[in-house]
């Protein structure tokens, strides 16, 4: 019996990146566990409790991705968390509920673009489903809509875009992102730099916030998140994404996230 089927794709059939620091920390707690692929259809996904960890590839399939979900018995965090999280529009639903979040315009309409790319003095173009930095562009758009549209946060150069790791609830840890030369996507594949810091309370505070507001849009409970956060022109620190649907936990970095993730899952076991 798997007590627990750790979900990726078939670009990373292995898991994510240093995953065998979160293999060997479910291990140390007796958790049976194997990593597998979401689309897979020789998978009993009612074996184990389920956790998406890099299911990197969904937005070029998001429909297809939501209705395994929603096949899943015991997902954490759950399919309809993930179809509300992996709409980016759930920004400006969170700013509409008094959180600090960087300004986001939804546009469904190429005819619209002109005028909410106009919005900003400069203004980044993202799809309103992606993931992974894939057809973000400044001032245009790159690919098909539906879009978001930003400012560009002309921190992300200098004071970069942070993470904080919220884990049944509690702000555990934190990364502070960079990019490189001229990009402003922070990811690695992109030439992007992380590195693990000492977690602040301005970040840690608004990293609660985001996580007990979301529950309460949503009438669930968040078992875990990764906050990003970026400070804005007015110094404000905000949001600029809640990840709570396959967030990387950055074990690189942050191996202690590995031993926090796998606590977690013993107490959703024991909960049954």
């Amino acid at each position: 019996m798997t007590d627990v089927l750790l979900v990726t794709c078939s670009a990373l059939p292995d898991g994510e990146p240093s995953h065998e620091v979160l293999d060997a920390a479910l291990v140390d707690r007796q958790i049976n566990a194997r990593w597998v692929c979401w689309d897979d259809p020789d998978v009993d996904w009612s074996s184990g409790l389920v956790a998406v960890r890099s299911t990197w590839d969904y937005e070029a399939r998001v429909e297809e991705f939501l209705a395994w979900a929603r096949r899943v018995p015991r997902l954490m965090n759950g399919a309809a968390v993930f179809a509300w999280n992996t709409d980016k529009a759930y920004l400006v639903e969170l700013a509409d509920a008094g959180l600090a979040v960087v300004p986001t315009i939804v546009v469904g309409r190429a005819e619209d673009l002109p005028d909410a790319i106009g919005s900003f003095d400069e203004a980044v173009v993202k799809p309103q489903v992606g993931a992974g930095g894939r057809g973000v562009s400044i001032g245009s758009a790159t690919g098909p809509g539906p879009w978001v549209v930003q400012p560009l946060v002309d921190s992300v150069r200098t004071e970069g875009e942070s993470s904080v790791f919220v884990l049944g609830g509690e702000p555990l840890s934190m990364v502070r992102k960079l990019p490189a030369g001229d990009e402003i996507r922070v990811q690695e594949q992109y030439g992007g730099t992380t590195v693990a810091i000492v977690p602040t309370s301005e970040a840690t505070g608004l990293a609660r916030r985001t996580v007990e507001v979301a529950e309460q849009i949503l009438g669930t409970r968040l078992d875990y998140a990764r906050v990003d956060l970026m400070r804005r022109a007015d110094g404000v620190l905000a949001l600029s994404e809640l990840e709570v649907t396959e967030p990387g936990l950055y074990l690189s970095e942050l191996p202690a996230n590995g031993h926090a993730f796998a606590d977690l899952v013993v107490r959703l076991l024991a909960e049954g």
